[in-house]
């Protein structure tokens, strides 16, 4: 039981971290994909033009599907602790 358990909160946690994380990456890299075609054919290779756009998506981004997100976290959190009591009372 301890063993599926731990495989399970395993399992779950690398699948959630690639939920949280996959919305910010990929708006980024195609942000990132945008500004580098922009760059190639304007010929501007000014560093701030890179970042501060990626940078502004990435909070737009967590802002926006913030709830969303933390309610997943939480319910994970839930799933832990009430599974890891189980597992110690036994």
């Amino acid at each position: 039981m301890v063993q599926d358990f731990v495989v399970q909160v395993a399992n779950e946690a690398l699948l959630l971290t690639l939920i949280v994380s996959a919305p910010p990456v990929l708006l980024s890299l195609l942000v990132g994909l945008i500004i580098a075609l922009f760059q190639a054919v304007t010929q501007v290779q000014e560093q701030s033009l890179t970042f501060v756009p990626k940078v502004v998506v990435v909070f737009g981004v967590l802002a926006a599907m913030g709830p969303y997100l933390g309610s997943t976290m939480k319910q994970f959190g839930t799933f832990c602790f009430e599974g890891f009591a189980q597992v110690i009372g036994r």
